[in-house]
């Protein structure tokens, strides 16, 4: 099975890790402060048609209900649709290391949608087959178990962000789609220098995202069609909405390492899937910050906050379709 991630880097497997171990122990400035700038700057961006002065009685109840419903496991997985059921059992086959591709192909037949899907993703220029692939075992070939891992996953996860509301939740769902996808990639090329699962570490990504969608209708309903546009909300309410989604993700049966990591991300004592999943938030943000033209190539977010490999990785992230 090829690396997807040497892949994605274009070296080889052992190149991959041994840029990721050499980007985890370099020393590199990664202080909170540094951090909160990369979150509030891009709370701006993302909110900024939306963003108000609001009072500081209207952010601390929407803080107050999200951390609420954090506390509600039943309620806060009512407020999202669930993973289709056929995708969640392909997941679940895909776990199994040695299932063979003729196996794979039937499970992924049963559905014209997912096949159309896997044939388009083998056929991308991301995986640039020598020859146009047309049938669904080639696919699954070309793809691998961790490629077709992800590629489901992405497919179940893209109505659950993308969410069929109005106002504000429906203005910022692309872009926090964006990043859901990037962050999970990002993230996964963290992993391997981290000791932290591939797959894991981009599920916790896609997922990581869920909570804040439920967060910003939980803003709209507030402030009736806007939100507070204040960057020490963003930060709390980016926070608060991260919990929300590990409970969520806890509810539904999550692996428990992938619950934690979303539970521990950014903490400096998080586990190492919480390092991945908080690199790759880091670096899915200034993506999107600098196809945005927020920030250039030379701000200090990137020069002092991210390191060599993460800058590559980074760059790399350009390359993903939406």
């Amino acid at each position: 099975m090829k690396n997807w991630i040497g892949r994605f880097l274009g070296g080889s497997d052992k190149e991959t890790e041994a840029a990721a171990s050499v980007g985890t122990t370099a020393t590199i400035e990664h202080d909170e402060d540094m951090a909160n700038d990369v979150h509030a700057t891009f709370y701006r961006w993302l909110t900024a048609s939306s963003g108000f002065n609001a009072q500081p009685e209207q952010e601390a109840q929407i803080l107050a209900e999200v951390r609420s419903l954090a506390a509600d496991p039943v309620c806060a997985s009512g407020l999202v649709p669930r993973i289709p059921e056929l995708v969640s059992q392909l997941l679940t086959a895909l776990s199994d290391e040695n299932i063979s591709t003729g196996a794979l192909s039937a499970q992924v037949g049963r559905d014209l949608v997912l096949v159309a899907e896997v044939i388009r993703e083998a056929n991308s220029a991301y995986y640039r087959p020598v020859t146009p692939i047309e049938t669904l075992e080639g696919a699954v070939t070309m793809l691998g178990l961790n490629g077709l891992r992800m590629l489901l996953a992405r497919i179940a996860f893209r109505p659950l962000v993308r969410v069929k509301v109005q106002g504000v939740a429906r203005q910022v769902a692309p872009n926090v789609w964006k990043h859901s996808e990037r962050c999970a990639f990002a993230a996964s090329v963290m992993a391997p220098g981290l000791s932290a699962g591939v797959f894991e570490s981009y599920l916790a990504g896609l997922m990581q995202n869920l909570g804040l969608q439920v967060a910003f209708q939980v803003a709209d309903r507030v402030c009736e069609g806007r939100v507070p546009g204040s960057s020490e909300f963003g930060i709390a309410l980016f926070a608060a909405s991260r919990q929300l989604s590990s409970v969520i993700a806890n509810h539904w049966d999550f692996p428990p390492e992938v619950v934690e990591a979303i539970e521990q991300a950014g903490e400096a004592d998080g586990s190492h899937l919480a390092q991945a999943l908080s690199q790759g938030d880091r670096i899915a943000k200034l993506r999107l910050l600098l196809d945005a033209e927020v920030i250039e190539e030379d701000d200090e977010l990137i020069t002092r906050g991210l390191n060599g490999f993460q800058r590559r990785c980074l760059g790399k992230l350009v390359d993903l379709s939406d």
